[in-house]
């Protein structure tokens, strides 16, 4: 199924209007690790299981890293490999589409383009059989090319991605979002919690938005 238009890696309008409009792309910092974790989820799914390792750092940085097949590449007319542009175009398959799922905050799916877009800095590392690369993002927007990372021989994405400040953060103990991952089957999820004491409260996450 195709995800997203390989015409272009950055759809620059479609960037400024999630960053306009917090409150109904971004909403908050666990939406934001739902939108990761969905593509995740995704490849668990068409591979029957899958794993993913959620690092939430105290300076707000979060790492999903997950064991699928990596993100898409191609190559085009010249001979130069191209990779699936998901971090600044839109999803075709969700956005802007009211029949599209919704994620564990009861909010729809919209796509990686709005953790992009909502987040001050987002690191995309792709590792396939053929190869792999980083590349940065800043406030949505890409400020180097593809960049080859070193390969251990194995595949995934690792999506480094520090929100906005001014989003709600995920006020939850480790324990309780532990649980609320489990509800991500088959996509097994990993915590690792390196928040400070006061980063780690005991309120919990709402189940769902009103």
């Amino acid at each position: 199924m195709t995800t997203h238009e390989w015409t272009r890696t950055l759809d620059l309008e479609h960037i400024r209007r999630i960053q306009a409009d917090p409150s109904t792309f971004a909403r908050s910092v666990w939406h934001l690790l739902l939108e990761v974790l969905a593509y995740a989820r995704d490849e668990a799914s068409s591979k029957g299981t899958g794993h993913a390792t959620v690092t939430l750092h105290a300076d707000g940085t979060i790492d999903v890293t997950d064991n699928g097949r990596g993100t898409d590449t191609r190559t085009d007319q010249t001979g130069r490999l191209v990779r699936k542009p998901v971090m600044a175009t839109r999803d075709v398959r969700f956005f802007d589409d009211p029949t599209a799922e919704l994620l564990l905050d009861g909010f729809p799916r919209r796509g990686m383009s709005v953790v992009a877009g909502s987040s001050d800095v987002l690191v995309h590392t792709n590792r396939r059989h053929d190869g792999a690369w980083t590349q940065r993002y800043e406030h949505g927007l890409p400020v180097q090319d593809l960049s080859p990372a070193p390969t251990d021989g194995t595949t995934g994405t690792t999506v480094t991605f520090r929100p906005r400040p001014d989003l709600p953060g995920i006020a939850s103990t480790a324990t309780d979002l532990g649980h609320r991952l489990e509800r991500l089957l088959p996509l097994t999820v990993e915590l690792r919690d390196q928040r400070t004491p006061a980063g780690n409260p005991s309120s919990p996450l709402p189940e769902r938005a009103d």
